[in-house]
């Protein structure tokens, strides 16, 4: 299967060796909307273009993607053009991960070396499950939400759509992140934390209120 990736960056960069390691699945090139990369090649894939070479690729009969932008809201407006102009959204996770078998998976997920996704989980479409990062049984994680490096889910946290929890953070069970909400890296969450905030620190506390994308 032939696909591409959009976003040559350092995630797009593990997205394609994490596709490569996993098998499968041909990257025939990158897209990403700096003019300085077009004609260049990262780790041997050349970088297409940007949007505006989506037409001919589906002229190529290349019809798989996968949006691998760290970025919550670029990830998600990005999905939703490529669901535009008629590609299928394709996954990424890692050999060396632990998916439970009941697990529910959406598209455009992005689970990386070491992580686990545990029992009766769910993770909904464009959600990133970082290196190693723990999300334990009966958790849902929401819509274009991030995981990073090392965090911890306990099991039934709820992740909303949006949300970032930073590198090494942990959540305890049963809590839930709301909308949008940053949780610091390191943090250990032990109450619920409202929508569009940030947190950081051990317990958790607020530091900071910030809009919501639309949308």
């Amino acid at each position: 299967m032939e696909a591409i990736i959009v976003g040559a960056g350092g995630h797009g960069k593990v997205v394609l060796e994490i596709l490569r390691a996993a098998g499968g699945v041909q990257v025939v090139g990158f897209i990403d909307a700096n003019p300085s990369l077009v004609d260049t090649q990262v780790l041997d894939v050349p970088v297409l273009g940007h949007l505006n070479v989506l037409p001919r690729l589906r002229q190529r009969k290349v019809h798989h993607a996968i949006v691998a932008i760290g970025d919550n809201a670029a990830r998600q407006s990005y999905c939703q053009l490529l669901q535009q102009h008629g590609f299928e959204l394709i996954n990424a996770i890692h050999p060396s991960a632990v998916v439970s078998p009941s697990a529910r998976i959406g598209k455009n997920v992005v689970v990386a070396a070491g992580a686990v996704v545990g029992t009766d989980s769910h993770l909904a479409d464009g959600v990133i499950v970082n290196t190693a990062a723990v999300v334990d049984h009966e958790c849902q994680v929401g819509e274009f939400a991030h995981l990073c490096p090392g965090s911890l889910l306990a099991g039934r946290v709820t992740i909303a759509a949006g949300a970032f929890i930073g590198m090494g953070a942990k959540v305890i069970q049963c809590l839930t992140v709301a909308s949008g909400a940053v949780v610091g890296a390191g943090a250990v969450v032990i109450r619920d934390v409202p929508p569009a905030i940030t947190v950081v620190g051990v317990p958790a506390r607020q530091i900071q209120t910030h809009q919501q994308n639309a949308g």
